[in-house]
């Protein structure tokens, strides 16, 4: 390699490294999740717009890419990708008693074709977020009817893995080994350990000691073996260290609005302002929220 190409490789890296906050173009947007590959790319599901962005690696340059009624596309909340199975997972959720019903939808990563739409069981499903197995089982919560689904490779049917109490206002999800899920609950700021057993199925769901409240948690990512990345909605970003029933939470970034997601890529922890309250919550409708962005700090190795 020559010398000038090494300066451009030089330069490029430091480029995407310094990046650290990204404005989404657009007003109202209200971002609900983000997801990101390990080659850098980010996604972003609006809720405001009913579409999915996409930002491209070591650039701030924000474009759509699912557009909004795509395939029966509805309000959307969680966005997972899920890069073994070649997928974009998309929360569909009819909220406002529109349109095609709650469900599970899949995306091809590379040209954003439908390949799959999987209707949530039950009456009132709220899609919330995925987290896909090692096998390639799809796992989805769904808020309101406090459970997880699972849809298993080859199938065509979402099926219920977990009903439990505690999984009232299950939201985010993410696993920390093979046949245990982590999941915690928007609105008892809960964080659970779901044991899996070989058919994919909860055996037990239990409630873990936190070192700290949390605060209207929200979005997860694994950044590795029980260790996961968490949004509170509180305007805080924290790392969750978990051993046995005991869950460490140490907090990197805080000061935000109103912090529905977070996601890890290229060494970065990324989380996302979505402003969510400014959509319905009478103390905010009729008020501005402003500009939405994304922020990134290097994401700690311990």
């Amino acid at each position: 390699m020559s010398a000038g190409a090494l300066v451009l490789l030089a330069a490029s890296g430091y480029a995407a490294e310094s990046i650290t906050e990204i404005t989404l173009p657009g007003t109202r947007i209200f971002p609900e999740s983000i997801t990101s590959t390990s080659d850098g790319t980010i996604y972003i599901g609006s809720l405001g717009h009913g579409n999915v962005s996409r930002v491209a690696p070591g650039t701030a340059q924000v474009e759509e890419w699912i557009k909004p009624g795509t395939g029966g596309l509805n309000q959307i909340l969680g966005v997972y990708a899920d890069p073994k199975g070649k997928t974009l997972w998309v929360c569909s959720n009819n909220l406002q008693n529109k349109g095609e019903a709650t469900a599970a939808m899949a995306f091809d990563l590379k040209t954003a074709a439908v390949k799959g739409t999987y209707v949530l069981p039950g009456d009132g499903a709220l899609c919330n977020d995925f987290a896909v197995a090692s096998d390639g089982t799809i796992y989805l919560t769904d808020t309101r009817q406090g459970s997880l689904d699972m849809l298993k490779r080859g199938s065509q049917t979402l099926e219920v893995a977990a009903k439990d109490p505690l999984l009232a206002g299950a939201d985010g999800l993410a696993f920390g080994e093979k046949n245990i899920l982590y999941v915690n609950s928007v609105t008892a700021g809960k964080l659970l350990r779901v044991d899996l057993g070989p058919d994919g199925k909860s055996k037990s769901v239990v409630e873990l000691k936190l070192s700290q409240p949390l605060e209207r948690p929200d979005g997860m990512r694994a950044i590795g073996k029980n260790r996961l990345l968490l949004a509170e909605n509180a305007g805080k970003m924290d790392i969750v260290t978990i051993a046995s029933q005991n869950a460490t939470v140490k907090t990197i970034k805080e000061g935000l609005i109103m912090t529905p997601a977070v996601t890890a890529t290229r060494g970065m922890a990324w989380i996302v302002e979505g402003k969510l309250p400014y959509m319905n919550d009478a103390a905010y409708k009729d008020k501005d929220p402003g500009l939405f962005k994304m922020y990134a700090i290097p994401l700690p190795k311990n």
